[in-house]
C-alpha cells in the first residue's frame, strides 16, 4: 500500500488554529492564498526571490513559496493580516502609509512583514553584509539607508519606491526606539530625513 501524499495539518496563523487537510507538496503561500483565503500574501515570482510571499514565522521573515505548509505546523505564522491590532496599524504599516512606500501595492505586504523583521534583527544586534564592525562587543549598528537597503534586498519592488521605503523603515525603526509618550511627530522627522 502506498504511504498517504496529504494529511491533516493544524496551522497557527496570526494567533488562530486553522486545521486543513493539504497535500504534502502544498507551500504555505498556496494554502493561506488559496486553501485560508488569506490573500494579503502575494505570489510573485514563486521561486524565492521577490519577497512579495514574506511572512513572518516564530518572528523571523520566510518566504511563503519556499515554505511547505507541513514543515508550519506547530509555529506561529503571521500574515499582513496580522500585524495591526484591531483598527491600530502597526508603525510599520503606519510609516508606508505616511511616506508613500508603496506604489501599486502588490510587494507591500512583504516589504511590511519584512521591514518588521528587518527592525528586531537590527534592534538585536544582528549584522549585515554592509555592517562594517562585526566584533560582539561592537554594539548595534546604526541603522543608516545603506543598512536598510541591504537588509530589505530580498524585497523587490517592480515599480522603484525605493526611497519611500527606506524612509518609512527607518521612521518605524525610530518610532520602535522613542520611549513611550514621544509624540508621533517627533520621531518621525529624523527618519524623513534618511538620505536614500
Amino acid at each position: 500500500m502506498a504511504p498517504s501524499t496529504s494529511s491533516a495539518i493544524t496551522l497557527t496563523i496570526n494567533g488562530e488554529k486553522r486545521t486543513l487537510p493539504v497535500d504534502h507538496r502544498t507551500t504555505l503561500l498556496d494554502a493561506l492564498r488559496e486553501r485560508l483565503d488569506l490573500t494579503g500574501t502575494k505570489k510573485g515570482c514563486d521561486q524565492g526571490q521577490c519577497g512579495a510571499c514574506t511572512v513572518l514565522i516564530d518572528g523571523r521573515r520566510a518566504v511563503s513559496c519556499l515554505q511547505l505548509a507541513v514543515a508550519a505546523e506547530g509555529r506561529e505564522i503571521t500574515t499582513i493580516e496580522g500585524v495591526a491590532r484591531g483598527e491600530q496599524l502597526h508603525p510599520v504599516q503606519q510609516a508606508f502609509l505616511d511616506l508613500d512606500g508603496y506604489q501599486c501595492g502588490y510587494c507591500t505586504p512583504g516589504q511590511i512583514c519584512s521591514a518588521i523583521a528587518v527592525i528586531e534583527e537590527h534592534a538585536a544586534g544582528w549584522p549585515s553584509a554592509v555592517t562594517t564592525d562585526v566584533r560582539p562587543g561592537a554594539g548595534v549598528p546604526a541603522l543608516t539607508a545603506e543598512e536598510i537597503r541591504e537588509r530589505m534586498s530580498g524585497n523587490l519592488c517592480r515599480c522603484g519606491a525605493y526611497v519611500s521605503i527606506v524612509q518609512a523603515v527607518a521612521r518605524a525603526a525610530e518610532s520602535a526606539q522613542a520611549p513611550p509618550g514621544t509624540p508621533d511627530d517627533a520621531t518621525g522627522a529624523a527618519g524623513a530625513g534618511v538620505a536614500a
